[in-house]
């Protein structure tokens, strides 16, 4: 798991935290605060895994051409 990802999650996790305290507050704009956080989290999370994945890809390309 790379910076990107865990960062994700922890925007996914606080946007949840942001969604619950806007429910129980009734503040509109907090709960939508922690839409944008979670999506926002989501985003990088995505955008970490591609560049995991990319990263193994090209481990994997550069153990081939040494054999």
């Amino acid at each position: 798991m790379n910076r990107d990802e865990t960062e994700g999650k922890a925007n996914q996790v606080k946007g949840n935290l942001k969604q619950a305290a806007g429910k129980v507050l009734d503040d509109r704009d907090l709960h939508d605060e922690g839409v944008a956080d979670e999506a926002a989290g989501d985003v990088q999370e995505a955008f970490g895994k591609g560049r995991r994945k990319v990263g193994e890809a090209l481990n994997d390309l550069g153990d081939k051409l040494k054999r």
